[in-house]
């Protein structure tokens, strides 16, 4: 009789519910399926936080397997992302395989927690050297890098390879830090966002360190347009360049046609509003990139290690 009524209260409606609620919110909070979920409580004794700990240990676990099967599988889809202040710049790309996952929710958070990584690097651990201190960081340097939460990016996109089930590369980053206050630096990514902030994500993007006399409207994010749209290969020498017969063909940032008003070259642009080009770096989602990348400083492995 006393063990009947011990069972009932135990498998009665209100412990069902309760339990139904915790699965509920250990759904929400986790990702993790319901069925790994349910596991991870019955295993736990419906104590939360250790099912939590759990769940994320096996997704870990599946995430550099599944990640390590993948690696060898090409990946050119992706984003490229932002995010700038005055006088620090981050740009980023991420790759995976298809454009579906590229659109994922989790996929946008990814990129956005390397780009905040790169960004708090650019203010924290950058060195004042000339007008502007560059750093690129590889696939491995960049991994290396910690999120708010403490954990190394390469360890968040195992467990993102494991959810998608598809490769992805945290591909390259560029980290930038103006040394001096007459030193501006803007970002932009294209397609533009909705709301212009901070930071954006697209499919191409770039930075720019400039110059500008502060009783002209800052010109900044319209230069990174051009810049994005235009490609220039280098900002181009008066001296000793020379403009190329078919506008098309220009490569050279100066000589070219501005992309916002073709009526002007870029060079008539920046007399007009007393700008002057200090560098820039453009990113394309997926393209082929040089192996040494003029100007900017590349840093050995123990150096972004110990940069935590």
């Amino acid at each position: 009789m006393i063990f009947q009524l011990v069972r009932s209260l135990h498998t009665g409606p209100v412990c069902r519910a309760a339990e139904s609620s915790l699965l509920a919110k250990l759904r929400k909070k986790t990702g993790y399926t319901i069925a790994n979920c349910k596991k991870a409580l019955e295993m736990h004794n419906n104590d939360t936080d250790k099912a939590e700990a759990w769940l994320n240990e096996q997704a870990q676990a599946m995430g550099w397997a599944k990640a390590t099967k993948l690696a060898g599988r090409t990946a050119l889809q992706g984003l490229v992302a932002v995010k700038f202040d005055k006088n620090h710049g981050a740009l980023v790309e991420l790759n995976c395989e298809t454009d579906f996952v590229a659109k994922n929710d989790k996929f946008h958070k990814m990129i956005e927690d390397a780009t905040l990584a790169c960004f708090k690097f650019a203010h924290t651990h950058m060195q004042s050297k000339g007008p502007v201190t560059k750093m690129e960081l590889d696939s491995e340097q960049l991994g290396n890098l910690a999120s708010e939460g403490g954990k190394k990016l390469s360890e968040i996109l195992a467990l993102f390879i494991g959810s998608v089930g598809e490769n992805a590369v945290l591909r390259r980053a560029e980290c930038w830090k103006a040394n001096s206050n007459d030193v501006k630096i803007a970002g932009y990514t294209h397609p533009a966002p909705t709301v212009a902030g901070d930071y954006s994500a697209g499919k191409y993007g770039a930075l720019l360190a400039y110059k500008q006399a502060n009783d002209h409207e800052d010109i900044g994010k319209q230069l990174c347009q051009h810049i994005v749209g235009c490609a220039p290969r280098k900002i181009g020498d008066k001296a000793a360049d020379k403009p190329a017969k078919n506008t098309d063909d220009e490569t050279c940032l100066i000589f070219q046609e501005y992309l916002l008003d073709p009526s002007y070259t870029v060079e008539e642009i920046l007399n007009q509003n007393k700008v002057e080009v200090i560098d820039y770096v453009r990113f394309s989602c997926g393209e082929s990139v040089e192996a040494n990348m003029p100007g900017v400083e590349k840093q050995p492995l123990d150096t972004v290690q110990t940069m935590q």
